[in-house]
This record gives structure tokens, sequence and C-alpha cells, in this order.
């Protein structure tokens, strides 16, 4: 919970808390090198339908790489921020399985980049996404 001052307090969006907290999984996950975060974490901390997305996000990690890669050349994925990686990771991996509007997604993640990135996170995780995300719907209307 955040507050503006001691009269008022302001909740944060559960979605946004839940989105935080995975990212910070992610990073955690690509941080340590780890090949799969459930044991190198305590069970109680993780609920079972977060363990479950996480592992499909891991199953669908390379060819999210493959896609960031193709819309990010200038910057290998070794040389990407690990915060900004997990964020465009969790973003894109959002946009594949649920109905989020893109446009709130990139919003959540340029948010996400800026509270955990660093100074340049917003700009280079907006550009990155929208080219995935807005070209993904482009094509889409295109075929249509």
């Amino acid at each position: 919970m955040y507050f503006l001052d001691d009269d008022a307090p302001v909740e944060q969006d559960a979605r946004h808390q839940r989105r935080v907290f995975l990212m910070q999984l992610l990073f955690a996950t690509a941080f340590a090198k780890l090949d799969h975060y459930e044991q190198h974490l305590e069970q109680d901390l993780v609920s079972e339908a977060d363990r479950e997305l996480l592992d499909r996000l891991q199953e669908a990690e390379e060819q999210i790489d493959t896609l960031i890669a193709t819309h990010a050349p200038e910057r290998p994925l070794s040389e990407i921020n690990q915060v900004d990686l997990a964020v465009m990771r969790l973003i894109i991996f959002e946009s594949q399985t649920e109905k989020t509007p893109k446009k709130v997604l990139v919003d959540e993640a340029v948010e996400l980049a800026k509270e955990f990135g660093s100074e340049t996170s917003a700009k280079f995780v907006n550009g990155v996404l929208g080219k995935i995300l807005f070209k993904e719907e482009k094509d889409s209307d295109e075929q249509n």
C-alpha cells in the first residue's frame, strides 16, 4: 500500500502488484542464471497459479527472446538490462496469453521500467514493445 499522506491511503492495482512480483521472479531467475525458479524459492512464496504461469513463460522464453532480438537488433540479448528483459518477457507473454489491450500492456511495461530499470529503460522497453505488439496487430489487420 502506498500513502500520499497519513490520512489518504492509496492501494496499488492488484494486477500491477502481481506483474511486479512476476517480473521480480523472472529477474531473479535470469540474474542468478537458474535453470528453474522453483528450486530456489520458498514453496509458500509463489502460488500454484503463478508457478504454472512461470512454467509456461519459461517454455515460451526462447520464442519471446527471438522476438525481442528481431525487434532490437542494435542490442544483443546479452547486453540488455536484465530488468528490461524481464519486463519485456512478461508483457510479451501476457500479450500472447491474455486479452489485455496492447496499449495497457505497453503503459504497464513503461511503468515497471521506470520503477525498476535504469534511466533509459522506459524508452527502450516502450520502443521494443511498441514494435512487437503493434506490428503483430498491424500484420493481423493486413491479413483480414
